[in-house]
């Protein structure tokens, strides 16, 4: 028996009958040779940490623009922050974590630089709205290995596009990273304007804290307590009314002290306009964008460009404004 069938027949034998079993998964858009030692979705995972866009993450904005100082948030440290969360409650009831894991890994692949704010800047390009997860489902699908994608399977496809919108993954591991997400980076943006100093702990609502934890930790793992509490006789991953309420209300709060109109937005206003600056620029200079991301017609450009510069980290991002836009005789040595 190879390695992969073993592991698919435990499991059979292991899993909750409501999990995805890999076995029984819609496959690739591109049929593949399975692996002699891993299953699919194992493989969709190394897939996503070995992408060129995976990569990218460290040197993308979560919340805090150039923060100054070491233990701030970064977009690939709350993708590992989410898949650790993910992955708990997937374990503790029963789901498949591999599966789990590549969705975790992978949900944020398209963000912009400059966090969500290169999201407005890239929809003024665009005839629809600019959205991150199916931008991220388009990285996996279309732009990377050179234009062929990942070739994913359809179940971590879906939980990607899914993680965030009006549509639930169809998948209880898509459902669990969904509200992973949300409980990550609550709790981390907290942790961070609290070490930025905007916030101290006397300003956070006491009610939610009282009931939850003092701590970022302590809070994480009442909410995974809850949520698997709550979904293990459920057909959906959820937690109970009151336990959302007081989460909700922490996000409220971060939305009115943090997220918008403190300190730590007031360059968000220059990070749109240097966005903003970099797509025209190559909607105008169409030959300046690398061959990946040349337009077959002249009427994709616009998105050919927003693929690119979506793809920017933020200092490449800024690098390339000061080669377009600032005078050479301005730049530091």
């Amino acid at each position: 028996m190879l390695v992969r069938e073993r592991i698919e027949e435990v499991e059979k034998a292991v899993l909750s009958p409501r999990a995805a079993h890999v076995e029984d998964s819609r496959g690739r858009d591109k049929p593949e040779e399975p692996c002699s030692i891993r299953t699919d979705y194992q493989r969709d995972r190394d897939r996503i940490i070995h992408c060129k866009s995976f990569r990218r993450l460290k040197h993308k904005t979560h919340v805090f623009l150039a923060p100054e100082g070491d233990h701030y948030r970064t977009r690939l440290t709350h993708t590992m922050e989410v898949a650790q969360v993910s992955r708990t409650i997937s374990r503790a009831l029963a789901l498949n974590e591999d599966l789990t894991e590549a969705i975790a890994l992978g949900h944020d692949l398209g963000h912009t630089p400059f966090g969500h704010i290169g999201e407005n800047a890239l929809s003024s390009f665009l005839p629809h709205e600019f959205k991150h997860n199916v931008q991220s489902l388009r990285v996996v699908e279309v732009l990377e290995y050179g234009g062929k994608g990942l070739n994913l399977t359809w179940e971590v496809r879906d939980g990607i596009l899914n993680h965030t919108g009006e549509e639930l993954p169809a998948t209880l591991e898509g459902q669990v990273v969904r509200l992973s997400d949300r409980i990550a980076y609550i709790n981390s943006d907290i942790d961070d304007a609290l070490r930025a100093g905007l916030l101290s702990l006397d300003d956070l609502p006491s009610g939610p804290i009282r009931a939850l934890g003092g701590t970022s930790s302590q809070r994480i793992d009442a909410l995974a307590h809850d949520t698997v509490e709550n979904s293990e006789d459920s057909e959906t991953i959820k937690m109970s009314p009151e336990t959302w309420a007081l989460m909700d209300a922490l996000r409220d709060f971060l939305f009115e002290n943090v997220y918008i109109g403190s300190i730590a937005k007031t360059e968000e206003d220059k990070a749109e306009r240097v966005l903003k600056a970099l797509a025209q620029y190559y909607i105008e200079n169409p030959g300046e964008l690398p061959d990946d991301y040349r337009p077959a017609d002249k009427g994709e450009l616009a998105v050919k460009v927003c693929d690119y510069v979506a793809g920017m980290t933020d200092r490449y991002a800024l690098a390339k404004y000061n080669q377009f836009f600032l005078p050479r005789s301005w730049l530091v040595d």
